[in-house]
């Protein structure tokens, strides 16, 4: 019975991700759009995009009687787009304890708005400070070192 459960919790810890990315494809310092507001991913990922030298553009309003995400203009120089769907964050203490006490679960995407390609795909579960540190390996992974 304790084989089962071992072998069952690393598969559970195995399965909580599922990437896929190219390698050598950010450019660095070029713009993205990413999507006002969010949760704890969405927040994340800009800081994260800000701290790798990308600048971070969130879009103007083209009506300003209705603030509605979908009415959002994305800048022309904008090389790469971020989408994240994302649930409420979990406070997990028991789990989480030494990495951030919250339990995320997330969809990332980034698209390169010039090739058209999706560089990054990324359904993700897990701790905050993981998660970020996952996030942080993969942009690395990303960008183009020179």
């Amino acid at each position: 019975m304790l084989k089962f459960l071992s072998l069952f919790s690393v598969l559970f810890l195995v399965a909580c991700n599922s990437v896929y990315l190219k390698p050598n494809t950010m450019v660095p310092g070029t713009t993205v759009y990413a999507s006002r507001g969010g949760n704890t991913m969405t927040r994340g990922i800009k800081e994260k995009l800000e701290e790798h030298g990308f600048t971070v553009n969130v879009g103007s309003l083209k009506d300003e009687s209705s603030i509605d995400v979908d009415k959002f203009t994305v800048p022309k120089n904008t090389r790469y787009i971020v989408r994240v769907s994302e649930q409420a964050e979990t406070f997990m203490p028991y789990w989480c304890i030494f990495n951030g006490f919250w339990w995320w679960r997330f969809n990332v995407s980034i698209a390169d708005q010039k090739t058209g390609e999706e560089i990054l795909s990324w359904r993700g579960r897990g701790c905050q400070n993981s998660s970020l540190r996952k996030l942080d390996r993969f942009l690395d992974e990303l960008e183009i070192k020179e």
